[in-house]
């Protein structure tokens, strides 16, 4: 029986063309990332299993890749639970493994640390556009800044990096968690419900106002809490500042200094961001993540139909590793996304120097092979890009491949002069 060619359902080989796009993303990505002070990390790609199910990762932790144990720990006869198969799992973010590396290294950090880290991670989810089971992830982090100084920087950080790609026209979405709690409380529904609440919540734009209502109505909730929930939402949109409406509205349930906190946010991202965005509170935005627990924020692309990447503050995270909160917050680019709308583009990466592909016909002498070699290498230390390759039968067809690889000029070397 043949072995299969095909790759692993949900994950992709990554031909040329596509891997230097992603090269070219990556570079921008770390040199504007570097210019906001942000230092590159990497954490390995296994952790333990009790890490990942931490109860901070949501749905994601029912889609971890499990790793068994290895050699005479593993004692299939003797399992009586998964906990004596398993002690491992891929991770399926970035984040956990950070929390993880920040409790593990902190006295050996600066505070505030701000992280940049770059790897694919792994969830065993059903795949569509723009969504495999391995993944690259893109992520900074801020960790030891109780202030609103750590959202301000990742939002202007991020959005200065899509920018740089050639992104315009999108939106960063911003809310924060304890305005949807405060919300929920001032609406009447107790903590317990709040988890429930928010997953209704989410659907808004998928299913609008009424669709929300009859869900939670179907969930058990009152008709009195449901509409006091709903009037705030309507509140809101006819509200000519909704920000300012939602939070006085909101005064006795709101933690003190969040409002200003908030608006600060906004007014600063405001003041400083160019016209290729746009930022806009959006008092439906949940997040899945349980761990967050301030601002959220997510990126919208009008091209892509959907979140294009996200982030919010998760300060109780660090704790769970050490005793001892550290406040921390965190941007994360939907790399993946990003990629499959450059590649529907026609995207090009830019270069610096010419790209000339130099076709040497077969059974040129010795001494004119090292002249054409050294030539090339004259080329390429004046930053130019040099392919040197043997020219082929069909030489048109071989011109055609290059051209669409963006080489723009050719040089043909033959054994013999050409009559």
């Amino acid at each position: 029986m043949a072995l299969s060619k095909k790759p692993v359902t949900g994950m992709k080989d990554i031909l040329p063309e596509e891997m230097q796009i992603r090269d070219y993303v990556m570079s921008v990505i770390k040199e504007t990332y570097r210019n906001f002070g942000f230092t590159s990390i990497e954490t390995p790609c296994v952790e333990n299993i009790a890490n990942l199910n931490c109860k901070a990762g949501g749905e994601n932790e029912k889609l971890i890749f499990k790793i068994l144990k290895r050699g005479e720990k593993l004692r299939l006869s003797e399992a009586q639970s998964e906990e004596d198969l398993v002690d491992g799992g891929l991770r399926y973010d970035l984040t956990v493994p950070l929390v993880r590396y920040y409790s593990n290294h902190a006295n050996e950090l600066p505070s505030p640390f701000k992280a940049l880290q770059m790897g694919n991670v792994w969830r065993a989810d059903r795949p569509q556009r723009g969504r495999y089971r391995q993944f690259m992830q893109c992520d900074i982090d801020i960790l030891g800044e109780p202030t609103n100084l750590a959202e301000i920087e990742l939002i202007l950080a991020t959005t200065t990096t899509l920018g740089k790609l050639g992104f315009k026209n999108f939106q960063i979405r911003i809310n924060d968690r304890q305005i949807l709690k405060a919300m929920a409380s001032y609406s009447g529904f107790v903590e317990e419900d709040y988890d429930q609440v928010f997953i209704i919540l989410d659907k808004m734009d998928k299913i609008g106002l009424d669709g929300v209502k009859a869900e939670l109505l179907e969930a058990g909730y009152s008709n009195e809490q449901v509409d006091k929930y709903l009037e705030l939402f309507t509140g809101m949109e006819q509200a000519e500042d909704a920000v300012t409406y939602i939070t006085d509205k909101l005064a006795d349930v709101l933690p003190a200094g969040v409002k200003e906190s908030f608006k600060e946010i906004i007014d600063s991202v405001e003041a400083t961001k160019g016209d290729f965005f746009e930022l806009v509170f959006d008092p439906t935005l949940v997040r899945g993540m349980s761990y967050y627990t301030g601002t959220i924020f997510e990126i919208a692309m009008p091209e892509f139909g959907g979140s294009c990447g996200g982030g919010g503050r998760y300060d109780k995270m660090v704790g769970k590793f050490t005793g001892n909160d550290v406040p921390a917050c965190g941007f994360s680019i939907g790399f993946e996304r990003i990629i499959l709308l450059l590649m529907e583009s026609g995207f090009k990466v830019p270069t610096a120097g010419k790209k000339t592909a130099y076709l040497i016909e077969k059974g040129i002498p010795s001494e004119m092979l090292c002249e054409v070699m050294a030539q090339a290498q004259k080329e390429r230390e004046s930053g130019n890009q040099i392919l040197v390759a043997r020219m082929n039968k069909n030489k048109k067809f071989q011109k055609e491949q290059l051209t669409a690889q963006g080489y723009e000029e050719f040089k043909e070397f033959y054994k013999e002069p050409l009559k």
